[in-house]
């Protein structure tokens, strides 16, 4: 989804329409200006979906000119408009290039419908109907707001539709309001898992002139939502309140006021002004606090006459009334003059869950100015204290600093250190002259003795050999020391410089506990019993993933219930806590962050209790919370949805029995056929010889020739020697339970019953019909197949232990080809043999620790730092492919990309703890959000749009992957012979890099 630069866009200051009555009006501010909250008819409307650039910038200019009025007391800069047209640009141009799109569909349902039903107690999740997550996280927000749900579900539309002004028709809020209803009461009392909120979506984005949108801005939307809600109550309170001043639930809910106090050119003024939602930049500070602080005291006023008035100007917001539901706008954007587009900040904001608002309201102007006076005045001594102790921890002149008390302590370890020679180039074998020579070796009387080619050989032998004259000798000590200091200096000396030490450690000490008491009184100032009187909740917080193009939106919503906070995100509706809040939303961590914080008024129960029957005071539940005719809708949905997982069952119990029968029929003749076949494979060959190796030892060991003892006798011998090979320790290269079935089994402590008749089966096989021992032990073998009751067996749970060991050995090859094609740097061939690899083997796990090979093994290729490599590999290949622009080359990078890395990230982002996995997912999604700043074709950027909210995902949820590839046939030697050779390999591979 594009991103939003705010989720309620202000609504405090609208111009209020001659034609039109207001239903709120604050006091006048000029002449010609009034703050209202009352709904205003567009009468400009532009078309966004033409080529006229005049309408566009048209477009533009009343937005920001409307803004403008909105935001003039808050603080908003010009710098913050021209992200706000930047970010309306972006929005209106996406408009114009999305009217050619198709519609698609970010979540497929599971054509099982029990895969989509409801668990009881469970909150209903949202479907994304294409893109439209920030639409589930607002919904879901106010949702739970029980007071905000009443209302909506007890709302009904005035009788006098037909005597409405035009302009509440072309808004459709009345439609949108009756759509909103019934997806609240599905989310109340369905018995799905989540349901489809298409249809109030849809109204949204038809209201910008683009129906087949897939994105938008989601303040623009917001406020589209709030104004329609408005809108449809402020109709209804005035049908229902003829002759008197109409009230509004939803300006009640939402709306405060607050008094802006300060001096204009000299001038005190005073003026009350509505507000919606309160804008706050987060750039700069630390916590919530601190913002509300700087968002409350405004510098100098920009004034028409500045130049000619030099009197100061500024101004204070203080609260006279807040809203029950108090929503902040956390603005995590600012403009890049360089890029020339906005930037998303990820510094990190912290937020309580529990607020106090006390030293912002009016009535406490005196108290909280005078405590602000006291902050100001121990922050300024905060800053001298911290500034002198920087002097003791960062000492010195130049660009390498210390702190003193180590200096002091270096120093008196130089002075108490014992010099062994004089000079620091004594005791060495042989000393560099200054010209560059070297000192002779020979010996000055035998020197100047002759100079024939005795002396020219003594020469040639005094060669200069810096690595090896110029060693330290071992017994020099490794630091410097004093060459001359006697007792009484060194005595002084280091008496002086322990005093010094002590002080300066003292005069530490006393400033970091001074630094310490004066946070903490600072921290304590507004915490006295008198300042703790306005408490205000945490109810939810919606968070953005991603950059200021793009991202993915979802909600923490606190259930007071539960005493849970619950983690709103699509269809998936979880039990979360504070700490992942806390990880996901102060920001700082993976491109998350609150962009909406929303508080509930503690001492107003009534906005999140439950609705009580007023005759047996039993607290309502489900349907019965819904008026007569939004029960009978939702119960009608129910009936569709029970149909269908009846129809299901049905269809599925028809293809059951089908099965059964075509497995009890066919079970003995498929075995026997098997059998007899003519040309026997390797495997057959290979279980053959092991089976009359076994009749052959049975026959010598066994004094009874009949045929029935010789086979009672050599299954015996066939399970012990495969009974030692499964209870024998192995090493990483191999593994038994890939040569034979029975192993296999008896890793997984199969029944009995299974074991014997598999065991039998070997008997039975026709290829042992060679000489007139085998033939008659293999026709013993089968007439007690046939002898067996299909209740002593259960052929489908027979059926399924093989199927099993199918699915083993070929989770084996897909692993062995993934490793080998791994090995050769085939990262695009290999990632696909690896993935199912990974899905089968953890099908299997989930049945039994040794159904399927270690975790360890088979997570070899996404835990080692050169499986991340592949990921990279593939997602440089798929970029490179992008930013060529050819349309062949976009959709085959976009489709590695969609069918292979996508389909990764979860596997990467499971645990949590991988670091390096989560910078590595981080790394690709950055490289794909950093082209939404670039300059591309209409379709190339469709396309961006399309795929970004996929790799986005934070969810660690397996997305389906095509047909596997079709596995090559291997014999079980040649499997075994494989699998042992590539393990090795990998051992070898790693051995050199890290000495394992």
């Amino acid at each position: 989804c594009i991103c939003a630069v705010a989720f309620l866009t202000e609504k405090n200051a609208k111009v209020p329409q001659q034609d039109e009555a207001t239903y709120y009006q604050t006091a006048q501010i000029t002449n010609d200006r009034y703050i209202s909250v009352g709904s205003q008819a567009d009468t400009n409307v532009i078309d966004l979906t033409g080529d006229d650039k005049d309408d566009l910038q048209r477009a533009i200019a009343l937005s920001l000119e409307e803004s403008s009025r909105a935001f003039r007391e808050t603080g908003i800069t010009d710098e913050e408009q021209a992200i706000s047209r930047w970010v309306l640009e972006a929005s209106i141009a996406e408009n114009k290039a999305s009217l050619k799109r198709t519609h698609t569909e970010v979540w497929s349902d599971s054509p099982n419908p029990h895969d989509r039903k409801r668990q009881e107690n469970c909150p209903v999740g949202l479907k994304n109907v294409g893109n439209t997550c920030w639409f589930s996280a607002v919904i879901q927000s106010l949702f739970n707001l029980l007071e905000f749900q009443r209302l909506v579900l007890h709302y009904s539309p005035p009788a006098r539709m037909q005597d409405l002004p035009r302009n509440q028709k072309e808004h459709r809020n009345l439609p949108f309001m009756q759509e909103l209803r019934h997806l609240f009461s599905l989310l109340v009392g369905s018995k799905r898992k989540y349901v489809d909120p298409s249809r109030a979506v849809e109204i949204l984005k038809d209201a910008f002139k683009s129906s087949e949108s897939q994105q938008q801005d989601v303040s623009e939307f917001t406020h589209k939502l709030l104004d329609w809600l408005e809108d449809a109550f402020q109709i209804k309170a005035e049908e229902d309140r003829e002759g008197e001043q109409p009230k509004n639930p939803m300006v009640d809910l939402f709306y405060g006021r607050f008094l802006a106090v300060g001096v204009l050119e000299g001038k005190k003024f005073e003026n009350t002004e509505m507000f919606g939602q309160y804008p706050l930049q987060v750039n700069g500070f630390k916590d919530l606090h601190e913002c509300l602080e700087a968002a409350m005291i405004e510098g100098e006023i920009e004034s028409l006459h500045s130049a000619e008035n030099s009197a100061k100007s500024g101004q204070e917001h203080w609260f006279t009334e807040l809203p029950p539901v108090l929503t902040f706008e956390l603005s995590r954007f600012e403009f890049n003059q360089t890029l020339g587009r906005p930037e998303k900040i990820h510094n990190k904001l912290e937020f309580p869950s529990m607020l106090y608002m006390d030293r912002y309201m009016d009535r406490n102007r005196d108290i909280t100015r005078i405590k602000r006076e006291e902050i100001r005045r121990l922050k300024e001594h905060l800053t001298v204290l911290q500034q002198r102790l920087e002097r003791y921890l960062s000492y010195g002149s130049g660009p390498k600093r210390f702190p003193l008390a180590d200096v002091l302590q270096y120093a008196m370890e130089f002075a108490s250190s014992k010099p062994v020679c004089t000079s620091p180039l004594e005791d060495v074998d042989t000393t560099a002259l200054p010209g560059g020579t070297t000192a002779q070796l020979t010996p000055p009387a035998r020197q100047g003795s002759g100079s024939g080619p005795q002396a020219q050989q003594q020469q040639r032998v005094s060669i200069h050999k810096p690595f090896t004259q110029s060693r330290v000798p071992p017994d020099l000590p490794m630091h410097p020391a004093p060459r001359h200091i006697t007792e009484e200096e060194l005595r002084v000396l280091e008496g002086c410089l322990h005093r010094w030490r002590s002080e300066v450690e003292n005069d530490t000490r006393d400033l970091q506990a001074s630094i310490s008491r004066i946070h903490r009184t600072i921290e304590l100032m507004y915490s006295d019993k008198s300042m703790m009187q306005v408490p205000y909740r945490l109810h939810a917080v919606l968070v953005h993933e991603g950059q200021a193009n793009a991202g993915h939106y979802w909600a923490y919503i606190f259930d007071p219930h539960q005493q849970q906070w619950m983690k709103y995100n699509d269809i998936s509706v979880t039990k979360s806590s504070w700490e992942e809040l806390v990880r996901d939303s102060f920001g700082g961590y993976r491109n998350a962050s609150a962009y909406c914080l929303m508080y509930i008024d503690d001492k107003k129960p009534f906005l999140i209790e439950e609705e009580f029957d007023k005759e047996t005071g039993q607290m309502l539940s489900g349907l019965d919370k819904l008026p007569p005719d939004l029960k009978e809708y939702v119960e009608a949905d129910n009936k569709l949805f029970v149909r269908e997982m009846e129809e299901w069952d049905a269809l599925q119990a028809r293809k059951l029995q089908q099965e059964k029968l075509a497995l009890a029929a066919a079970s003995v003749a498929h075995d026997l056929e098997y059998m007899e076949q003519q040309s026997p494979t390797e495997d057959s060959k290979h279980l053959q010889e092991d089976t009359e190796r076994a009749i052959s030892k049975a026959a010598a060991e066994h004094d009874e020739k009949s045929p029935e003892a010789l086979l009672n006798t050599a299954m015996k011998v066939e399970y012990t020697r495969l009974l030692r090979f499964a209870q024998e320790d192995t090493p990483p290269e191999r593994d038994y339970r890939l040569l034979h079935v029975i192993v296999y089994f008896i890793h997984n402590q199969a029944p009995k019953k299974i074991v014997e008749r598999s065991l039998l089966m070997q008997f039975a096989d026709r290829n042992l019909g060679f000489d007139e021992r085998c033939k008659s032990i293999m026709k013993v073998a089968r007439a007690k197949l046939e002898l067996i009751k299909p209740d002593e067996v259960n052929m489908e749970e027979y059926e399924m232990w093989h199927q099993d060991y199918r699915k083993f050995r070929d989770t084996t090859v897909f692993l062995l080809i993934g490793l080998e094609l791994f090995l050769k740097k085939s990262y695009v061939e290999a990632l696909m043999y690896l993935i199912f690899a990974y899905q089968y083997n953890k099908e299997l796990l989930a049945k039994g620790p040794y159904r399927g090979h270690d975790e360890v093994l088979i997570g070899h290729y996404r835990r080692e730092d050169e499986c991340l490599l592949c990921f990279y590999k593939l997602n440089e290949h798929a970029a490179v492919l992008f930013e060529t622009g050819e349309e062949t080359e976009v959709n085959a990078g976009l489709s590695i990309m969609n069918e292979l890395v996508v389909a990764c990230i979860p596997l990467l982002l499971v645990d949590e703890m991988e670091e390096k996995d989560m910078v590595a997912v981080e790394d690709m999604r950055n490289r794909w959000c950093s082209y939404l700043g670039q300059e591309m074709e209409p379709n190339l950027q469709e396309k961006l749009t399309d795929f970004l909210p996929k790799l986005l995902d934070c969810s660690t949820e397996i997305k389906s992957i095509h047909d596997p590839p079709k596995l090559p046939s291997y014999s079980t030697l040649e499997l075994c012979e494989r699998y042992g050779q590539v393990m090795t390999s990998l051992t070898l591979s790693r051995t050199p890099a890290d000495g394992r």
